[in-house]
């Protein structure tokens, strides 16, 4: 049966056109097709008596490889490391640009420290999530992809305890000039970027839309609140209507963005009125969460991630 139903899928013309991977995971089934979304068939799984074997989605390939041609040869592992690696390098570089820019901003007084802080916030997000399919289809690649967050998480740490001392990161970075900042907000959100990529990384929409509600929502509501923020949340006057409202817009349209980008790319198919009612349902509780009163432990770049991740979940099975 498992052989008939193999048989189908490679001769199926939709589903040759397709580069789907299964959402989150890595695990096989036996002898069964896994769909992720329920808007189409994703990828086939395979087993053998013996052992565990995936077929790789594999960019410009027409259809699913045959068994025969599961293991790559060494000369495409190969290829797939330096890819990764010069991927690796060319996203640091352009994260460290883009600090840098930004902080010589600030310094000339051309922009408020405030400001520059929220855009770095935002940018270096997006630039992490938008940088991931330059990175090989290797099982290695999200691992290389968390390493540019994780030197900016050891950077971060180092500077917090006053292991070192590093003025620019820690004025571009804190509120209050204060180092230990850095062990808090900065640190969750480096955090989060090497969670998302590695537990979720291009084949999901949740790991995109906890990433667009933290770097793209609350940056924005963070910005707007400062601006225009007079008109106060009753339960929290730390936060504002319109600050509020930035969040699920900002939130709501990034989201929105990033998963056609990924999808147009062809890592996955969504059905698109089933998708925009979920992520504005995400949206909309992720903005309730952001506007609740912080505490010394949780930050809004812990809590508006791992619930929209909670929430993302729940709606994207």
């Amino acid at each position: 049966m498992g052989v008939v139903a193999c048989g189908i899928l490679c001769i199926s013309p939709s589903l040759r056109r397709s580069r789907i991977s299964s959402v989150g995971l890595h695990g096989l089934a036996f002898f069964k097709i896994s769909p992720a979304f329920p808007c189409g068939l994703k990828r086939a799984w395979l087993t053998t008596t013996t052992t565990t074997t995936s077929i790789r989605d594999i960019p410009g390939s027409s259809c699913f490889r045959p068994p025969s041609a599961i293991l790559r040869p060494f000369h495409e592992h190969h290829g797939a490391l330096l890819q990764d690696i010069g991927a690796t390098a060319l996203v640091l570089a352009g994260a460290y640009s883009l600090v840098l820019g930004f902080d010589k901003l600030t310094k000339r007084n051309l922009i408020q420290q405030s400001l520059s802080r929220k855009l770095v916030h935002i940018l270096s997000g997006l630039l992490f999530m938008i940088s991931w399919p330059l990175f090989s289809t290797s099982t290695e690649a999200r691992y290389f992809a968390a390493l540019v967050p994780l030197v900016n998480c050891i950077r971060l740490i180092i500077n917090g305890l006053s292991l070192g001392t590093d003025e620019g990161l820690i004025q571009s970075v804190t509120r209050e000039g204060n180092p230990r900042e850095l062990l808090r907000g900065p640190l969750y959100y480096v955090l989060i970027l090497i969670l998302c990529a590695v537990v979720f990384w291009r084949n999901s929409p949740v790991g995109m839309i906890s990433l667009a509600m933290m770097c793209g929502g609350d940056g924005f509501a963070d910005i707007m609140g400062r601006r225009f923020g007079e008109l106060k949340i009753p339960y929290n006057i730390q936060k504002s209507w319109i600050g509020s409202v930035s969040m699920f817009l900002s939130g709501f349209l990034i989201s929105i963005g990033m998963l056609y980008y990924f999808s147009r790319l062809g890592y996955f198919q969504l059905d698109w009125s089933w998708t925009v009612e979920r992520v504005a349902l995400v949206s909309l509780g992720a903005t309730v969460v952001e506007s609740l009163p912080n505490t010394k432990v949780v930050d809004d770049n812990l809590s508006v991630p791992l619930s929209s991740m909670l929430m993302a979940s729940l709606l994207f099975r």
